[in-house]
């Protein structure tokens, strides 16, 4: 199968290419190429074919051939989309339209968008299928409903979405991010001894392997059409933690570290936990192979080999939004995101 897979060059896309590849399927890579430089191993793993573009400049005569998109591209979190929010909406909202209906003019018959988990939003403790309210409380979370509204419009009998509603990422990748929870307390904990909060602790989260989430996306991708036409998964593996449990786990991992508090930290009104049994049920093929704690001692291993400091860890290479703001105050990036007329080709 000839799968495009737009974000390929970023911190889930490069591991996703690389299960997709060993899979059999010919990957066709799309990325504006913004964390090119951001590299953390010294493994590169490339698409079959390969476009460095914005999403917004894609066009139907892109897709010719493609017979499934992998839509991963936009702003990756709640930070970052906090930046400017209506680049967010721009970028992960209106562009993922964009490209979906530039697939389905080429006739691309599936589209696979990566949602988040992040739609729950604000909820008690109560465990949350697929069918919850959505009740997001950021404009990164925003996004993904408006994009699952619109995506559901558009669906017909030649255009079919499926929406994987990723847990909170962890893991290593040749392109890590050190602002995900995992990583970020496995990484001050190695670098500091001190399993650092930046908040409170108490909201809950759901966590999941970039691994496992390629893996989920591989299984629907695969899937027979019927199976999985318009349905939402939330992609995980029913670990859900209180962040306090998960620097507990990092304290017991990474040797001579112990859990601390920022003098700053607050609560966070981000909480849900959420049941994932359902892609489990219904696409078999999909078996999660990671815990958080196989994953911190991954994490760990890999810090310890690789060697990273607190001033790595903090700085623009690993931080998405420290990272768009030195490209902005450079003057390599615009408010929009995209790259000034004077700078460098991205991702060349």
């Amino acid at each position: 199968m000839r799968v495009m897979v737009t974000g390929h060059d970023g911190y889930i896309g490069t591991v996703l290419v690389s299960l997709f590849k060993r899979a059999g399927h010919t990957v066709v890579g799309v990325d504006s190429g913004m964390f090119h430089q951001c590299s953390f191993t010294p493994t590169e793993v490339t698409a079959d074919e390969e476009l460095w573009l914005d999403i917004r400049d894609l066009e139907p005569r892109h897709f010719e051939g493609v017979d499934a998109v992998v839509h991963l591209a936009g702003i990756s979190n709640d930070p970052l989309g906090d930046l400017n929010p209506e680049t967010t909406y721009a970028i992960n909202h209106r562009a993922t339209v964009h490209v979906a209906q530039s697939a389905k003019a080429a006739g691309v018959p599936r589209f696979v968008f990566s949602s988040s988990c992040s739609i729950y939003g604000a909820h008690g403790n109560e465990v949350l299928d697929e069918s919850a309210e959505f009740n997001p409380v950021t404009p990164y979370g925003t996004s993904k409903v408006l994009c699952e509204r619109d995506l559901t419009a558009m669906a017909d009998d030649d255009f079919s979405p499926t929406f994987l509603r990723n847990a909170t990422a962890f893991g290593v990748s040749p392109r890590l991010r050190g602002d995900l929870v995992v990583n970020n307390l496995t990484g001050y904990a190695y670098s500091t001894g001190q399993v650092l909060l930046k908040s409170d602790g108490m909201p809950w989260r759901p966590l999941v392997h970039i691994e496992d989430i390629s893996r989920a996306f591989l299984a629907v991708v695969e899937a027979p059409r019927e199976l999985v036409h318009l349905k939402p998964y939330n992609v995980g593996t029913d670990e859900n933690f209180r962040i306090r449990e998960v620097a507990e786990i990092v304290a017991e991992v990474v040797p001579d570290s112990e859990v601390t508090f920022s003098p700053t930290a607050s609560a966070d009104i981000r909480n849900y936990r959420v049941d994932c049994s359902r892609i489990r049920e219904e696409l078999p093929t999909f078996q999660p192979q990671w815990t958080v704690r196989r994953g911190v001692e991954e994490l760990y291993a890999a810090y310890r080999e690789f060697g990273l400091s607190r001033e790595q860890l903090e700085s623009a290479r690993f931080q998405r939004i420290a990272h768009v703001r030195q490209r902005q105050a450079e003057h390599r990036l615009d408010d929009s995101l995209r790259p000034l007329a004077d700078s460098e080709a991205v991702g060349a």
